[in-house]
């Protein structure tokens, strides 16, 4: 990772944090999306009860340097033996430098760790370089489906990931 030595990765979450992440989703996706504000209650709801589930088979890892958050991945679990990968983002100030694969390698080991055998993911046609994240790390197209949600026509896709 060619990342600046002041942010580090954390997998603890701290007063502000969901606030913050789900901030971060509605803008950053807002503006380079155009998803509108439903996009922010679809984040903050799941989000909310991911943090107040506390379950010690779900975890996640934020990005952080002397500022604001910059990034996160979680893994929450669906079942014993599958977990979904979820609020992967990160700030475009940073993408490029290695923070997304060091993410996802942290939640795929977790997943490892734990037991799992397979991570699912939701993400949408045109995410490009997430797509190709996924792809490089053995995530295959598992569904595709077209529908208007977050104030647009989208594809979305779901993606796995086998652990065995």
């Amino acid at each position: 990772m060619e990342g600046r030595a002041d942010i580090a990765i954390r997998s603890d979450i701290r007063p502000g944090d969901l606030g913050y992440i789900t901030y971060l989703h509605g803008t950053i996706y807002g503006r380079e999306c155009g998803f509108d504000t439903t996009f922010e209650p679809y984040v903050a709801v799941p989000l909310a009860e991911f943090v107040a589930a506390g379950d010690p088979g779900s975890r996640i890892w934020i990005l952080q340097g002397d500022g604001p958050i910059l990034g996160c991945v979680a893994i929450v679990r669906l079942d014993d033996v599958r977990a979904q990968l979820r609020w992967f983002l990160l700030d475009p100030s940073v993408r490029g430098q290695g923070y997304g694969t060091a993410l996802l390698r942290l939640s795929i080991a977790f997943c490892r760790e734990r037991g799992y055998r397979a991570i699912i993911l939701w993400t949408v046609d045109f995410m490009k370089a997430a797509v190709a994240l996924y792809l490089r790390h053995g995530f295959v197209l598992a569904e595709e489906k077209r529908h208007a949600l977050w104030g647009r026509e989208l594809t979305e896709q779901r993606y796995e990931l086998s652990l065995e």
